[in-house]
């Protein structure tokens, strides 16, 4: 049977699976089998612990909607970096790259987040991304592999009380593998196709004068999947190059004192997708460079190309101090340092053909950014009340160039061309600017516990106080010093400055209810909200105002059949404000268009989201998740128009689901662990101003390994592992716009990659 068959069965199954979900409780609690006599004999789920609240709490005692994965699960999808959660593992949590550059990552939760372009000094994202407590302020860098993770919690809807600033639509938690104090050793070497080859090693050291020590390193390479076709050795597209260490030390001489310290340097080397034009516009195409409707394997047009090269490195301090059975302070300083360069030489599709004219235009920019950050915590209780206090400060530098020269030249008849001969030193800029800033917050959140109901009702009200300053200018548009009009209508030629300051206060109100021992049930409001600042893509730089979100929820979180089985659901419905809409105008065969950001649109996110776990038998786990999103905005005022816009939400589908089963038993004298997992996504929009769709999508990944294999009792464990991600090798567009002009061009997905590792562990 053809692969087409397996596809529909599969999308039958996951659209059957999300729409019992709602139902699934009832109908397994009624036919749960009797409980076992003692907690040994049982099968039932693990406990999941998660940070969103500060302090470490049960998932299923927490009222926020969070999906967390631990390090096995992420090893079962062969996850290395965020971006590889865009195959829809979570899915309300959307994660692509920027336009075709794998260097900066757009990530979008619940239809908000995804919309504009925050790959620019002045601008932010909408989902925060923490790593051990420390907020990434860049888009750029968050492809860099992870280090030994412990879990990922991933916080659904607006995090502005305990987290701040850019977390209207949430934030991703990323907590690693903290050391032990005791020896320990695990290495990985792997290889795939596609030239694929990955080498990792995490050492434990034994505690000396009560310090212990990890050291984390790896090394994960692969070669482009569609051929650059030169003859003058130029790398492939969509290939990658990550390597970095971590060294943490945490030194603990009281039972009450804790200190930790951890560097970390990475350097993540990618090519961008293939760009391909799949359906004609207005204008001919030139003979050498034919549609191509399907992924292809093999560009039309081979082009110079080098990797986008970024490099990050970092230091955090972490201080624990209880003072009390009651009272623990704690602190997180962190400085970050970002060095991106981008070579995206892969939109060659979106080139005119004019006779002996020049194209391929070669978009080559460096990023660099400099942050520090700290916060104090003070977390405690009472008899009846939970509390955080803490302060917040950030600041941030950050300055990009841009040039944007063509690099091919057509012959008379477009039949054939030629590379030119690049020298970027005398290439002008096309763009330059830079951009501070600063962000000063309070915060605090309190949980009441009254005496009534047998402690079953839970109140918690938290706020967070927070002002952004943002400083800076645009140097340099379209190749040239820019003009303005100041406050006097003065007309000055120079740079256009930035010179602006927010304030926010973002409340939070939850009422909990627990209405058996493991069912709770709750509600929620909270806010949060996008930084404004200015796009530097602009030939105005004029300023914008934060995006906000208020939201409303309703959740409630179950376990039954003996703790086999776990359903949490949750309901919500957000109003957007003030949303930050990019419109460009797109100059055809020009090196650059421009592109201007207005808080021109107001809207409404709605869903639905439920999440499964079942342990029907003893060594197998199913999993199952939902997300029903429907996202609509205003209409706003085009500027380059002068007319009402369409608004469409980029990179939310309506209805996503996903499943995953885990097997698990001995065999051979070791142990034998299965995993496949699946997950599909309706059709969505990738231009806010575009109404084309790019393709539903649907995604297998598995895993099969042998653990445990020992040649003595107390000896090394070994493991041996295949892995594949997009096993039916599904072909899909993820990324597709039309232009009248040009026709419609995409962006697919990567093919089928698959490969063996071995695992050491000691």
């Amino acid at each position: 049977m053809g692969q087409g068959f397996y596809r529909g069965t599969l999308r039958a199954a996951l659209l059957a699976g999300g729409a019992t979900l709602a139902v699934a409780g009832q109908a397994w609690a009624a036919d749960a089998p009797a409980a076992a006599s003692t907690e040994g004999d049982r099968v039932s789920l693990q406990e999941v612990v998660v940070t969103a609240q500060k302090r470490k709490t049960n998932l299923q005692d927490t009222p926020i909607a969070i999906s967390a994965i631990d390090s096995e699960g992420l090893k079962a999808r062969h996850v290395q970096s965020i971006d590889d959660l865009g195959d829809g593992t979570i899915p309300s949590l959307r994660v692509a790259p920027f336009f075709a550059r794998k260097s900066a990552l757009t990530i979008g939760m619940r239809g908000v987040g995804s919309s504009g372009d925050a790959n620019q000094p002045a601008r932010d994202q909408a989902v925060g991304v923490y790593i051990n407590g420390v907020y990434l302020g860049r888009a750029q860098g968050l492809g860099s592999a992870l280090y030994d993770v412990e879990r990922i919690e991933v916080l659904k809807g607006p995090q502005g009380t305990l987290f701040g600033r850019n977390t209207e639509g949430g934030a991703i938690s990323i907590v690693t593998k903290a050391p032990t104090g005791e020896f320990g050793a695990s290495t990985t070497l792997g290889y795939g196709n596609y030239g694929a080859y990955k080498a990792e090693t995490h050492i434990d050291l034994p505690a000396i004068n009560d310090v212990s020590i990890k050291i984390d390193a790896l090394l994960s390479k692969r070669d482009g999947t569609v051929e650059n076709p030169t003859s003058s050795g130029q790398p492939d597209f969509n290939g990658y190059d990550k390597r970095g260490f971590q060294v943490e030390a945490l030194w603990r001489p009281t039972d009450r004192l804790s200190v930790g310290y951890a560097f970390d340097d990475a350097y993540d080397a990618t090519t961008p997708y293939y760009v391909q034009l799949v359906k004609k516009g207005v204008l001919a195409l030139a003979p050498a460079s034919p549609l191509q409707p399907g992924r292809a394997e093999r560009a039309n047009i081979g082009v110079p190309l080098r990797q986008s090269e970024g490099f990050t490195f970092g230091h955090r301090l972490n201080l624990n101090w209880t003072l009390s059975d009651n009272l623990e302070l704690k602190s997180i300083s962190a400085y970050r340092k970002l060095k991106q360069g981008q070579y995206d030489n892969g939109a060659v599709a979106l080139s005119v053909f004019s006779p002996n004219g020049n194209f391929a235009r070669y978009s080559i920019a460096n990023f660099h950014q400099k942050q520090y950050s700290q916060e104090f915590q003070a977390i405690g209780h009472t008899d009846r009340v939970q509390y955080v206090l803490g302060a917040f400060y950030f600041h941030e530098t950050v300055d990009d160039s841009a040039q944007t020269p063509n690099s091919m030249q057509w012959n008379a008849t477009g039949t054939g061309y030629t590379t030119l001969n690049l020298n970027l030193n005398g290439v002008p800029f096309d763009r330059a600017s830079e951009a501070d800033t600063t962000s000063y917050g309070v915060f605090g959140q309190a949980v009441w516990t009254p005496a009534i109901l047998d402690d079953a009702l839970h109140l918690t009200v938290g706020g967070r106080l927070t002002k952004d300053e943002k400083t800076g200018s645009l140097n340099t548009v379209n190749g040239a010093t820019p003009s303005y009009v100041d406050a006097s209508k003065t007309t000055i030629v120079g740079a256009i400055p930035l010179d602006e300051s927010w304030s926010r206060f973002d409340p939070l109100v939850t009422v909990a209810y627990t209405l058996a021992p493991n069912i709770n049930v709750y509600g929620r409001w909270s806010t949060g909200y996008k930084a404004g600042g200015a796009n530097s893509r602009s030939l105005t730089y004029r300023a914008f105002d934060p995006e906000t979100v208020s939201m409303y929820e309703v959740g409630a979180k179950s376990e039954f059949w003996d703790r086999r089985a776990r359903l949490n659901v949750a309901a919500y419905s957000g109003d957007i404000k003030d949303a930050q809409v990019d419109f460009n105008v797109l100059i055809v065969n020009n090196n650059r268009g421009t592109l201007e950001t207005t808080n021109a649109a107001t809207g409404k996110t709605k869903g639905v989201e439920a999440d499964l776990t079942l342990v029907p038998v003893e060594g197998l786990t199913l999993t199952a998740g939902y997300a029903y999103t429907k996202v609509t905005l205003s209409k706003a005022f085009n500027p380059f128009t002068n007319a009402l816009a369409t608004i469409y939400p980029i990179y939310t589908p309506e209805n996503a689901y996903s499943f995953a089963a885990d097997y698990e038993r001995p065999a051979f004298g070791a142990t034998l662990k299965a995993h496949l997992d699946a997950a599909y996504a309706d059709a969505q929009h990738t231009s806010t101003t575009d109404p084309t769709f790019g393709d539903d999508s649907l995604i297998v990944n598995g895993r099969l390994a042998l653990t445990d294999i020992r040649a003595t009792e107390d000896g090394p464990a070994l493991q041996l592992s295949l892995w594949s991600r997009n096993l039916l090798n599904e072909s899909l567009a993820f990324l597709k716009n039309t232009n009248a002009v040009l026709g419609t061009y995409a962006i697919f997905n990567e093919p089928r990659t698959y490969g063996v590792e071995l695992n050491v562990k000691f």
